[in-house]
């Protein structure tokens, strides 16, 4: 089955993720989990590959059985000082975030899991997780107001979007860009050849 192309179904609603796929020529269809999200754990490379898996593990056995088909199931948030930060709940949730992020390292964490299928049966199941460090500049009181209400913050996890507005803030990265902004390509790609997984 090595080298064998397959349908590629993404369990996820977010444009970002559809962009950087997209970005890199897959063809494929989109299916958003639907189901609550649990975690286990405090620690974020454990819960960004414990969530993208359950994404995965949801649309696998929701998708229609058509041969061969790789469901794939991503997850990111944004972790400093030992917090888990998620999209924020409302416009002080933001802030508060922001505060913290300004003129500080944090780390961003995307988990991704890809089961591969054969019909209804599960082949092989591959998770993995990629971690950038991003340094931001300071932010003033009013620069951050301003950034929350053009809404960006509010659907993203640390209350921020690199590849948006918030991008004359990002002092330094270190690791793989896209990974912050939801989708290690070079790593998915890689740990899927080493599979003999193809998406291209």
């Amino acid at each position: 089955m090595a080298g064998q192309p397959c349908r590629l179904v993404l369990a996820s609603a977010s444009p970002r993720r559809r962009e950087l796929l997209a970005q890199i020529g897959a063809e494929f269809e989109v299916l958003p989990a639907q189901g609550e999200e649990h975690i286990s754990t405090t620690k974020p490379e454990q819960a960004v590959v414990e969530l993208s898996r359950q994404k995965a593990e949801e649309v696998a056995g929701l998708a229609a059985a058509q041969g061969r088909t790789l469901i794939l199931g991503a997850d990111t948030i944004v972790a400093f000082q030992g917090e888990i930060l998620g999209k924020p709940k409302d416009e002080a949730d933001a802030a508060r975030m922001l505060h913290m992020l300004s003129g500080n390292t944090h780390s961003v964490f995307t988990g991704v899991a890809a089961i591969l299928m054969e019909g209804r049966k599960t082949v092989k199941s591959i998770s993995f997780f990629e971690e950038t460090q991003v340094t931001m500049y300071p932010m003033a009181e009013l620069e951050i107001n301003r950034y929350i209400a053009t809404g960006e913050p509010m659907d993203k996890a640390g209350a921020y979007g690199i590849q948006g507005k918030c991008a004359i803030f990002i002092e330094k990265i270190i690791g793989d860009y896209n990974n912050v902004v939801g989708l290690p390509l070079a790593a998915l790609y890689q740990n899927l050849a080493k599979s003999g997984i193809e998406i291209l």
